[in-house]
């Protein structure tokens, strides 16, 4: 059985930091890509983060809006992914999702943790206040 254990959301200041964890089970984890996404209310669900190639560190993709802000990195012993949030906006507010699927992650949905990616998480609300 196939479980993405999210965790690491709250809510922050603007300005502040996160650390989100997905930790992975019940699939080849090297095998597959992984990913971050999120939902903000009335908006699209979108790409934010990737390892589009578990096996190679630099495999990754991370959106235009977020570089040099967020950072996802992995842990393959542990299954298990991150991503590191600093430099938090208002308009990062959103609830995350991880997700995994091993033919590839499109840069959005209309809806996240519908039928369209193998495997999702159950998400996890980041909230940044001003």
């Amino acid at each position: 059985e196939v479980h993405l254990v999210e965790s690491g959301g709250g809510s922050v200041q603007a300005g502040g930091s996160l650390r989100l964890s997905c930790t992975t089970s019940g699939f080849t984890f090297a095998a597959t890509d992984v990913g971050w996404y999120r939902q903000a209310p009335g908006k699209e669900c979108v790409l934010v983060s990737a390892i589009t190639d578990p096996g190679d560190e630099d495999g990754t993709f991370v959106r235009d809006s977020m570089q040099g802000r967020f950072t996802m990195s992995q842990d393959s012993a542990k299954s298990t992914v991150y991503l590191q949030m600093n430099s938090l906006k208002p308009e990062d507010t959103a609830v995350y999702y991880c997700a995994a699927d091993d033919e590839g992650l499109d840069l959005a949905y209309d809806t996240c943790a519908q039928n369209d990616v193998q495997f999702w998480g159950q998400g996890t609300q980041v909230t940044v206040s001003p």
